[in-house]
């Protein structure tokens, strides 16, 4: 073999070994790029399933916001009622006081010393009509009447938070 035949023998195995590369490095791009684009694929797939079950959630707990909200509208507008009827109910009874139309009174108890104690006869029961009664001044029925207020105020409101509680708790 000549020197120029070995040269141009080498020179067609370079091109041919450049030409084998070449084409082994194509086929590699175009099986991984398939397979990238697979991935990214299904890479984008599973984004979109995540993403549509976290709106699902969000809108899940905002229908379950804003019922519990229309619930607890409902039990405030029943809780103010019940507050305003009270209060409209000892307005008026403070003014049938004021005006002298209904008096307070208390029962006095009898001396448990005296021999009198003990009715001779059963009566209905009820308002005792024969017992002794004092009537209370005004001023003092007015006061009374305020603690009753208070007391009934704070029993509406203690409802109200029970109320809110348990709904609460059932969520």
């Amino acid at each position: 073999m000549t020197p120029a035949t070995l040269k141009l023998l080498i020179a067609g195995v370079a091109v041919a070994l450049i030409l084998a590369m070449s084409a082994t490095w194509k086929i590699q791009d175009w099986r991984y790029s398939g397979r990238l684009s697979e991935q990214g694929r299904l890479h984008q797939s599973d984004l979109n399933k995540i993403s549509s079950a976290a709106a699902a959630q969000a809108q899940a707990e905002q229908g379950k916001r804003l019922a519990l909200e229309q619930q607890l509208s409902a039990s405030e507008q029943t809780h103010y009622k019940e507050l305003s009827n009270a209060q409209r109910d000892q307005d008026r009874l403070r003014d049938r006081l004021a005006t002298a139309d209904v008096r307070l009174s208390v029962l006095l108890a009898e001396d448990p010393a005296s021999c009198n104690a003990v009715p001779t006869a059963a009566g209905p029961v009820g308002v005792v009509h024969g017992a002794r009664r004092a009537q209370l001044d005004p001023a003092h029925a007015q006061r009374i009447i305020a603690i009753t207020d208070a007391g009934d105020r704070g029993l509406i409101a203690l409802r109200a938070c029970q109320a809110y509680a348990k709904e609460v708790s059932r969520r």
